[in-house]
């Protein structure tokens, strides 16, 4: 094959087993690499109904065939796992040299399973070893990486968790580069319940492409279109952070828990404030449109900003400072927490102190009180044992009807874009394939141009366009997707350059079918997973969005409509070949290759003809 290695690494941590899996073309062409990878062997290898942080869990590290090719921002690996936060699948992109390394190592995935003995860390390059880690454990992140950089050099791709994956908080994630973080569904519990620190990847020989001069060409034409276009210039100033006046305008910035899309103090959180505090830029390999915005916070250390992590540390909880948002910016890469789900939470335990659900006083705001309460949350201490279980979980715990606003979708807390009057995003967090997350299909953009308060099939074919090609090319690539939504590289660049790397004629239908047999694998391992619980109550957001009603702003008065979003909801599992509770029809597992997934499911679940 060219393009891809042929080759994946499996580690078995209990056994200290290393071996290599040479495997097939059919793979490759089925399920092109990241995402893709990870569904399949998580479905056929992983014993169902394990407990997520066990030694039987698998962790996968996969790259794609674009992975560390000349490709307009191409440094990216995806994480996936059985999440210990939703029960579900669970996965993460995350940028960084790593990525490139791992496939100049040879490899185009890792498979992880087993826990070792004391902590450890696996050492990926010319040759495979599992290192003594106990000198890194308790450490933050930033610190690790730090201490293996003085043995293995700046070239080093690392990937580590902090005290949070180590004291297995359910949405710990990997950090690299000290503020690069994925796997919000608790990648870094994972890694922590293996006894696994960290990661060290160094690459050796370049990867075997079929045509080298037309990949070369179409990465040279995708790097010029990127620096002349109109938008570049501003792209380098704010990056992701513009987003902060721009979904304040339109009524969408997540505000106190959610329950508004306004928040008065906006402004001393956006990306002009930022602008003023920019010191640098930080990207991943192959990257000339970097997102990192590298700022001093107000203890005067280096931070890197972008929309998510400000709008939910930020307005979500009531602080109106950059630079002290930036703080808990910077507290959660060190302990290595999800910054979405941690905003979540903490303005959830806010508003569950104001409702006196808690003993504990928590007030909106109060910036000193946030930054003990993350610390408590990485070591699981006092209150932050609780709260390091999510909000799903807490709500379960402190009952008072506390989940109608636990601000979470199949137990993933929603990422920054408040929905009572976005009816088409909420429905896009709803189907997400690892819990309410905007990176599948951030349709808000659009949805804003043609209509905000409709209920139409046309948002659902909409939606569904948007997966097949943020959830399902660009996280099988694996390729980020920031060039083609912010500056619009044209997608065709993609397939050419996969085209080039590949020697197969792939077409956009080609990766479209490929994109819905990754959607429709991944909805059978969620429906494997949770059996006779499963239902379309699983694909509903929370209900504030239906009965609370956004009391200020200029969309005074907003909130969804329960009926038009079934409308909705029903259209879309038709389109996608889905019956009305949400599960894949036999017929449709056949017509993508997936019959072998039927005869297992009806096993656990009736299938539709």
């Amino acid at each position: 094959m060219k393009g891809w290695t042929g080759r994946i690494l499996r580690v078995d941590l209990s056994r200290e087993e290393i071996k290599v899996w040479n495997y097939d073309a059919d793979l490759a062409i089925k399920f092109i690499g990241g995402r893709g990878f990870a569904i399949k062997i998580l479905w056929d290898e992983l014993e169902p109904g394990i407990d997520p942080l066990s030694p039987r869990n698998l962790l996968i590290i996969a790259a794609g065939p674009l992975t560390g090719l000349p490709m307009a921002s191409s440094g990216k690996l995806t994480v996936a796992f059985k999440s210990p936060l939703t029960l579900g699948y669970g996965d993460g992109n995350i940028g960084g040299l790593a990525a490139v390394n791992l496939r100049r190592a040879g490899y185009d995935a890792i498979i992880i399973r087993g826990k070792a003995k004391e902590p450890v860390y696996l050492y990926v390059g010319r040759e495979v070893r599992i290192e003594k880690a106990d000198y890194l454990w308790g450490l933050t992140t930033f610190e690790t990486e730090r201490k293996l950089r003085e043995i293995y050099g700046k070239k080093a791709g690392i990937l580590c968790i902090g005290p949070a994956g180590e004291s297995l908080v359910k949405y710990a994630t990997i950090i690299s580069q000290e503020g690069r973080s994925g796997g919000r569904p608790g990648a870094g519990a994972v890694m922590g319940s293996k006894n696994l620190k960290a990661l060290v990847i160094e690459g050796g020989e370049g990867i075997e492409v079929a045509d080298e001069i037309a990949l070369m060409k179409v990465g040279l034409i995708s790097f010029l279109e990127l620096r002349r276009n109109p938008k570049y210039n501003f792209w380098m100033k704010q990056g992701t952070m513009a987003t902060i006046r721009w979904s304040q305008g339109i009524c969408v910035l997540p505000t106190m828990n959610f329950r508004e899309g306004f928040f008065e103090f906006a402004d001393r959180i956006s990306g002009e404030v930022m602008e003023r505090m920019l010191i640098g830029k930080r990207a991943c390999p192959n990257c000339n449109m970097p997102c990192g915005n590298i700022v001093k916070d107000a203890e005067g250390k280096l931070v890197e900003l972008d929309y998510e992590n400000v709008a939910m540390l930020g307005s979500n909880i009531g602080i109106a400072d950059l630079s002290r948002v930036a703080v808990l910016n910077r507290l959660a890469d060190e302990y290595g927490i999800d910054t979405i789900s941690l905003g979540n939470v903490i303005g959830f335990a806010m508003e569950a102190s104001e409702r006196n659900l808690i003993r504990e006083r928590i007030e909106w705001g109060d910036f000193d009180r946030v930054r003990e309460l993350i610390r408590e949350i990485a070591f699981r201490e006092d209150l932050g044992a609780l709260l390091a279980e999510g909000t799903r979980k807490v709500s379960e715990r402190i009952k008072g009807g506390s989940e109608r606003w636990a601000m979470n979708i199949k137990g993933l807390e929603i990422s920054a874009y408040d929905c009572h009057a976005a009816p088409a995003m909420a429905l896009a967090y709803a189907t997400s394939p690892i819990g309410a997350h905007h990176k599948d299909a951030w349709i808000i953009g659009w949805e804003v141009n043609v209509g905000r308060m409709d209920y139409s099939e046309a948002k659902v074919r909409k939606l569904i366009e948007l997966q097949r090609i943020r959830g399902g090319i660009f996280e099988s690539l694996v390729a980020c997707r920031l060039p083609w939504i912010e500056l619009g590289l044209n997608l065709e660049r993609y397939i050419e350059a996969l085209r080039a790397a590949t020697g197969i004629n792939f077409s956009l239908s080609m990766l479209f079918e490929v994109a819905d047999r990754i959607y429709s694998l991944i909805r059978a391992f969620w429906i494997r997973e949770y059996g006779g619980m499963w239902g379309k109550y699983m694909d509903y957001p929370p209900a504030r969005w239906f009965e609370e009603p956004l009391s200020k702003g200029p969309l005074k008065g907003a909130k969804l409509d329960k009926k038009g979003f079934d409308y909705m909801l029903l259209k879309y599992y038709a389109l996608r070949g889905w019956d009305e509770r949400g599960v894949p029809r036999r017929s449709t597992l056949i017509k993508l290759d997936l019959a072998y997934v039927a005869e297992e499911l009806s096993n656990y679940i009736s299938l539709s003809p």
